[in-house]
């Protein structure tokens, strides 16, 4: 499954935040990793599906990389992290 709008480079603008950035950077990975994973189970090739398995955890990678910035920036993103793990937890009994 991909995003219904995938980034359009001409919608980045010099006022574009920097989390706003770090977002689309994230998209984009979700999507590559969505991508990668689907074509491997398409494939009957079993080098195929390996190739792209590995490119989809460097997708993975990247998206912590993207994350990691982007919690460093938004406060706000933490907080409603935590408070989102925490309703699983609940949900969970965990």
């Amino acid at each position: 499954m991909f995003a219904k709008e995938p980034t359009d480079l001409d919608d980045i603008s010099d006022e574009m935040s920097d989390r706003e950035i770090l977002r689309f950077g994230l998209a984009a990975e979700l999507d590559a990793i969505n991508f990668y994973e689907q074509m491997a189970e398409y494939t009957d090739d079993d080098q195929i599906k390996e190739v792209l398995l590995d490119v989809a955890a460097e997708e993975k990678e990247h998206v912590g990389e993207f994350e990691t910035m982007l919690l460093e920036r938004d406060e706000q993103q933490v907080e409603m992290g935590e408070e989102g793990k925490e309703e699983v937890r609940e949900m969970l009994g965990k």
